[in-house]
């Protein structure tokens, strides 16, 4: 969750530093810091906040050819100048920056005070620098081969030592590391988005990895201190335009960039002859039984709009499942059951978890992610990409809709594998980054027409429900989970059949119920759904497709998405939620893209 960026070689450390924190941020901005090698000294700047107030602090004039730097999440000790990373032995010749969690940090804490080292934080990292100064007898590599050797748990981490001002040492257990090399200079980056412009190549560390940098200089073995063959490759570019532009905020920008990425997501994918998704090849889809979404948080409620599919247009039996849960309670894994991880990242920890859960116990498994490269994809071998582009925002709202499109196209190749016709519905997909774009250009971000009522009568209220049945019920759980995140309202989603078994309890005069009514087949039960909560006296807003007029006269407030195949409807009734939560947001005066005690990535347990 928190984020790594380091550079070796060159003489601008500082604003290559910077540059790559704020390509972080969104990872984690409790606090930043960097630690720069200058003239036999590792001079170190931390703030608490965002990368900004770092900046504000790290004198301009200092530079240097080696550095690393650190955007904070915590976890362990709270939001404090002390805990804030780079961390330092007692020297302060040793400097580290580190992502995941060690687990024996309270011990290994313990043993060093008995020693009669002074700690000055409340973290588990601060015992990395302390034992790799201790261990240090002028190999650097050797140093951090030795101290990792008493640590457990998961780390990614970035060291810099005094003694060689142009050597960086890095190692990786269950966080993910990448290495940029560029043309005189190699970069380290918790994700591909930290290295910057002009790295063309890059080598993904995989667990038990250690590597010793300098400007051309790639030295690698493995924690039990066995050879490795680097795999470089040719680094994709992933670098698209992230800049706001117009936009007062990322989140903005990523709810118009919908219909772009969604058509990138099905781009050359599905035609009238059928689907193609080229690392599912080697699948024979007829022989699966079941299908099995791994995933949290928004992709969670991605895989439940995507079983529904699977199950309603290929009758293959389909679920999701919380990863954070599967992998805890040793799920049972089936052979004939196809496994699917989801993940923006392609880092996520829970579903890497449950990847290597399923892996262990011969299940097949893929994975749907944006990220090219990551951890997830690599692992599972069958990387299905979004395409998307980069999803600054903490808040998913594009990634979820192009998480929705591939899972259409899985549900489509699914059913043509049991000789179903598919024609129709695949000709309607084709046509959704369209609709996509009515649908946003009609909603207009909170800010005109029938939504900026709905945020007002949200904000006034505290509260709001949310209801839909089958896939929509995954929608509605995808909109709480929005206004949660952005507005920390509470709030509730429910399947509407569930209403008279207990959530009708909450309904009172003037609550607002965001109902998920597409023309589909829960169209019919859902009406009678809204009679019930509108009998309690609930203010009613009901997303619908814009041609059915007897829900816009039920609805007090009408919010009409373009009319489409109802298969596919879930990517166009999420836009509206998405606004909500938005403008909520804004109305309250929250941050919009990054929210209190959340981050993009999240890679710890």
């Amino acid at each position: 969750m928190c984020g790594i960026v380091g550079i070796v070689g060159g003489d601008q450390a500082r604003s290559e530093l910077l540059s790559g924190l704020g390509r972080l941020e969104y990872r984690g901005y409790d606090s930043a810091g960097v630690a720069i090698a200058q003239q036999g000294r590792v001079l170190v700047y931390k703030e608490t906040g965002r990368v900004a107030n770092l900046a504000a602090a790290v004198p301009r004039h200092l530079d240097g050819r080696a550095g690393i730097g650190h955007t904070r999440w915590a976890t362990h000790g709270g939001v404090t100048r002390a805990n804030a990373h780079p961390h330092t032995d007692a020297s302060g010749r040793v400097a580290v920056v580190h992502n995941g969690i060690i687990e024996n940090a309270d011990a290994l804490r313990r043993q060093l005070v008995a020693m009669g080292v002074e700690l000055v934080s409340t973290t588990d990292t601060e015992v990395l620098p302390h034992l790799i100064a201790r261990a240090y007898r002028g190999d650097p590599l050797a140093a951090v081969r030795e101290a990792l050797g008493h640590v457990h748990g998961t780390y990614g981490v970035a060291v810099l030592f005094a003694d060689h001002p142009t050597r960086l040492v890095v190692a990786r257990h269950g966080s993910p590391l990448v290495v940029g090399i560029g043309d005189g200079f190699m970069k380290v980056g918790s994700d591909a988005r930290a290295l910057g412009r002009g790295v063309d190549r890059a080598m993904y560390l995989d667990d038990g990895d250690l590597a010793m940098l300098g400007p051309r200089l790639l030295q690698l073995c493995r924690l039990d201190g066995g050879p490795v063959t680097p795999r470089v490759q040719r680094l994709d570019q992933v670098l698209v335009d992230d800049d706001l532009g117009d936009f007062p905020h990322y989140m903005a920008k990523e709810i118009v960039e919908q219909p772009r990425s969604t058509a990138r997501a099905l781009q050359g994918r599905v035609a009238a002859g059928g689907v193609r998704l080229a690392a599912l090849e080697d699948l024979d889809l007829a022989a699966f039984r079941e299908v099995v979404f791994l995933a949290c948080g928004t992709s969670y409620n991605a895989g439940c709009v995507g079983a529904r599919m699977i199950e309603g247009l290929a009758r293959v039996p389909a679920r999701a499942e919380l990863a954070s849960e599967f992998h805890q309670r040793d799920a049972v894994v089936s052979s004939d059951t196809l496994y699917v991880a989801v993940s923006q990242s392609g880092e996520t920890y829970d579903t890497l978890a449950a990847v290597r859960h399923v892996a262990s116990r011969g299940g097949p498994v893929a994975s749907l992610v944006n990220v090219v490269g990551s951890t997830i994809a690599r692992e599972t071998g069958r990387g299905v990409y979004l395409h998307c582009g980069p999803e600054v925002a903490v808040a998913s709202t594009k990634a979820f809709t192009s998480q929705v499109a591939v899972m259409n196209l899985l549900a489509l190749a699914f059913a043509r594998s049991r000789g179903v016709d598919t024609a129709e519905a695949a000709a309607a997909l084709r046509r959704m980054p369209s609709l996509l774009q009515a649908t946003v250009d009609g909603t207009g971000l909170g800010h005109v027409g029938g939504v900026a009522e709905l945020i007002r009568r949200v904000d006034e209220a505290g509260y709001a429900f949310f209801l839909g049945r089958g896939p929509s019920a995954a929608v509605a759980a995808e909109g709480a989970l929005k206004l949660r995140e952005l507005s920390y309202l509470p709030c509730d989603a429910f399947a509407g059949g569930e209403m008279k078994h207990g959530p009708l309890a909450m309904v009172t005069e003037g609550t607002p119920v965001v109902a998920v009514v597409p023309a589909d087949g829960h169209r019919g039960a859902m009406l009678a759904n809204l009679a019930e909560v509108k009998a309690r006296g609930a203010w009613l807003a009901v997303v619908h497709a814009a041609d059915d007029t007897a829900l816009a006269e039920l609805a007090d407030l009408s919010l009409p998405v373009a009319p489409s195949h109802p298969a596919w409807a879930s990517m166009l009734t999420a836009v509206p939620l998405q606004v909500l939560a938005y403008g909520v947001a804004l109305a309250r005066g929250c941050d919009v893209d990054m929210p209190r005690n959340l981050a993009k990535s999240v890679t710890v347990a």
